[in-house]
């Protein structure tokens, strides 16, 4: 059939016809603050295409025109009624610009090469389980009752560049579970007023939230994507606005190009989430990147990344959280982190969590490092301090390992009955509850000196007077000092009275002290 059906208006006869020909119909009046479809004013019958005529030409449209291909490209129109595709293959490629519709669209279960609806106000997309053989881009479009995209498969890539997001009534502005992109999915600089949903969503590339703004009602997620797989990388980070274009032509990298360089260091907008965001689970290929973010949490809120796994975890926000952050049970090769980054009074779960080397993103210093822990915690954890002491060895550093290992056992001192506290704390000052083996071995000389100062004025009687060596007050005070080394003193002499007792304290604390510089001296060895 050449010619449209009888009773289509002007507008809709002319589409008609582009469609065949595979032309856009660009039905603007050519005055930006008009065409706008969000803030212009009403648009009149010149400018109105049924929804109804729009699923005529997709589903059962008529053929090209010889040597053309047909396509829909409709720029500046007002779609009245609701546009049906639900169920059906739509095999033309569709690009629909600046268009303004009356009710939701309806694209469920619908099969379709790529869709494009690029700056447009719609009420609502329905497309749960929608296939794509290319991309759905929805870059600047303004969706007031938000989206839902629930086990959908898109072939390549899913673009919503500053897309403008509402909540549905159960105040969720993009249900995406389950949902299935090949290749990437770019939300940058989009603005949400309601939770994202990509709950066990798997990502062939790329990940974008850069510059996003993600708002929702107290004591709800802004962002669950629990069970997330991304086999590249997830950017919460900062969007360079320098470049971005608001070009009605080039797509560019998401309908606008950035520079590899910013042009001032203040064009840039923050991932900022004003509620809680879970990324439990999740699974990311190359990195996950948290950089100069922000997260305005509640007192009920967090950023849960509880058993992530990802070769690389860059965490450097551009201001503290309010609320808890956990890690526990995550899994990271590199972490990458600032100091100002991590919340204290024990906001900061780290049960579990493991990483193989610390790589700080800016003056991080042991003393601060190690702060970190004791803020972190709210009660003594061993993991953490263990885990720390561990990257630090396998960085090569074993005196700051050593350090960690001994803030580990101030920090569980500080928990113990008051006999527990006064005994760590002698420990703590004598040998450096082991970590401090040169300590050890100066406490170790001055018992010595102190014994043999003693026995120089108290000398024991011999055992047996006719075998008794020479008396030496320092070799027999070495003898009863040193554990397991015979200099043929000890067994020689009968000490009595205060002397009994002061030989009895010397051979207790040779043997501690000893240990201690033993412990040391194997630790030196197997480091070499």
């Amino acid at each position: 059939m050449a010619e449209p059906p009888e009773g289509w208006s002007e507008p809709e006869c002319r589409l008609w016809e582009a469609y065949r020909r595979g032309e856009v119909l660009d039905l603007r009046v050519g005055v930006p603050e008009d065409d706008h479809p969000v803030t212009g004013g009403a648009w009149g019958p010149e400018r109105t295409v049924r929804a109804g005529v729009l699923a005529h030409l997709l589903l059962d449209g008529p053929p090209s025109e010889p040597g053309r291909v047909a396509s829909l490209k409709l720029t500046g129109a007002y779609v009245t009624g609701g546009l049906d595709l639900a169920g059906g293959e739509v095999s033309a490629y569709v690009e629909l610009r600046g268009c303004r519709f009356e009710r939701k669209v309806l694209m469920s279960e619908c099969r379709a090469g790529t869709v494009r609806l690029v700056g447009c106000l719609i009420p609502r997309l329905e497309a749960s389980r929608l296939v794509t053989e290319g991309d759905l881009h929805l870059p600047r479009s303004v969706l007031t009752g938000g989206l839902r995209l629930t086990d959908a498969r898109i072939g390549t890539d899913l673009l919503l560049n500053q897309a403008t997001v509402g909540g549905d009534r159960n105040g969720r502005a993009i249900a995406a579970d389950g949902l299935t992109v090949s290749q990437d999915l770019e939300a940058e600089l989009i603005r949400c007023t309601g939770e994202i949903s990509l709950r066990s969503a798997r990502i062939g590339g790329r990940l974008s939230l850069r510059g996003s703004s993600l708002r929702v009602r107290s004591g709800r997620l802004c962002l669950n994507a629990a069970r997330i797989s991304v086999e590249h990388t997830l950017y919460l980070s900062r969007c360079w606005l320098t470049g971005w274009t608001a070009s009605g032509s080039d797509y560019g990298s998401g309908y606008g190009e950035r520079p590899t360089e910013p042009a001032e260091p203040s064009a840039s907008v923050p991932f900022r989430a004003r509620g809680g965001v879970r990324l439990d689970d999740g699974r990311f290929g190359n990195a996950c990147l948290i950089d100069q973010a922000e997260f305005l949490l509640g007192p009920d809120q967090e950023l849960s990344l509880r058993r992530i796994q990802t070769p690389e975890l860059r965490f450097c926000l551009s201001r503290t959280p309010t609320g808890r952050v956990s890690l526990s049970r995550a899994r990271v090769g590199n972490l990458i982190d600032a100091p100002e980054s991590w919340p204290g009074g024990g906001r900061v779960g780290l049960t579990g969590f493991t990483y193989e080397s610390l790589r700080p993103a800016a003056g991080f210093p042991l003393a601060k490092r190690i702060a970190w822990l004791d803020n972190a915690l709210g009660e003594f954890r061993p993991e953490p301090y263990e885990q720390l002491a561990a990257a630090l060895r396998r960085d090569g550093l074993d005196e700051d390992a050593r350090a960690v290992q001994l803030a580990k056992h101030r920090r569980r001192r500080a928990a113990l009955p008051p006999l527990g506290r006064v005994w760590g704390r002698l420990q703590d000052i004598t040998v450096g509850y082991g970590y401090r083996p040169a300590r050890a071995a100066l406490w170790m000389a001055l018992v010595w000196a102190l014994g043999a100062a003693w026995f120089a004025g108290h000398p024991p009687q011999p055992l047996k007077p006719d075998e008794a060596p020479h008396w030496n007050a320092a070799l027999y005070a070495m003898d009863l000092l040193l554990p397991l080394i015979d200099l043929g003193q000890d067994s020689a002499w009968k000490p009595s009275g205060a002397d009994q007792w002061a030989a009895t304290a010397l051979i207790l604390l040779g043997w501690v002290l000893a240990t201690t510089v033993a412990a040391g001296a194997t630790r030196l060895l197997r480091r070499g």
